[in-house]
């Protein structure tokens, strides 16, 4: 059985894109989390991963890591990752890999933290920026592709990319338009139900990861209830 190695549910937007990917296409796994104990964690990741960082998947032997990496693994292993419709298939991968080499300004300036709501500091040109490209992207493949998800009926890895967009979206009250529709289509998801409860209930708090998000604005609710 494959063994994916996350962190911290409130924290790591890295960890749910294959977490997520995994459970909403039923693939089996044995979920492990190793914490985020400081605010450099290499040193202790490095004894699973060769980046000192996670994701990573532990299958026959092998050592899978980057989000991107194990999609393209599990791409090669199980029906659905991607769209079977070939222009669905290639709009799904370009923006998928959109999301995991761009949108800086996002994941600087809105960390992602589940269990909170935040009024955001007034938002920089280059959020603005990413915050339009993705309600363009949101509404280009609802609109195009038939929704509910991003490529057409189903659930695919294109979703599962964006899924940590949908939380920070909640977080910080973005406006991405039409694309909301599938923000709470996606948070409404039983495996996003689940990773949000696991979310609030954890008891970590790692101080440079609370310091960006009170760098980040006002904090006007707190939900979580693991301390």
């Amino acid at each position: 059985m494959y063994e994916l190695i996350t962190a911290n549910r409130n924290y790591s937007s890295w960890s749910l894109r294959p977490w997520m990917l995994m459970r909403g296409l039923d693939i089996e796994f044995k979920d492990r989390i190793e914490p985020f104990a400081k605010p450099v964690n290499y040193d202790a990741f490095r004894s699973f991963s060769p980046t000192g960082q996670v994701p990573a998947l532990l299958d026959e032997g092998r050592v899978i890591y980057d989000s991107l990496g194990i999609a393209l693994y599990l791409a090669d292993r199980h029906d659905g990752v991607w769209p079977a419709d070939p222009d669905a298939r290639a709009w799904a991968q370009c923006a998928a890999c959109e999301m995991h080499s761009g949108f800086a300004a996002l994941r600087n300036d809105c960390t992602m933290n589940v269990g909170v709501r935040v009024t955001p500091k007034p938002p920089s040109d280059a959020l603005k920026a990413n915050v339009m490209r993705l309600s363009e992207l949101f509404e280009q493949g609802l609109a195009r592709f038939g929704g509910p998800w991003l490529a057409g009926a189903d659930f695919s890895a294109v979703d599962a990319f964006f899924a940590p967009v949908a939380f920070r979206i909640r977080t910080y009250g973005l406006d991405v338009g039409a694309g909301q529709a599938w923000v709470d289509h996606m948070l409404a998801h039983p495996a996003m139900l689940d990773w949000e409860r696991q979310a609030l209930a954890e008891s970590w708090r790692e101080e440079s990861h609370e310091a960006e998000l009170a760098a980040a604005g006002v904090i006007t609710a707190d939900y979580r209830t693991g301390l």
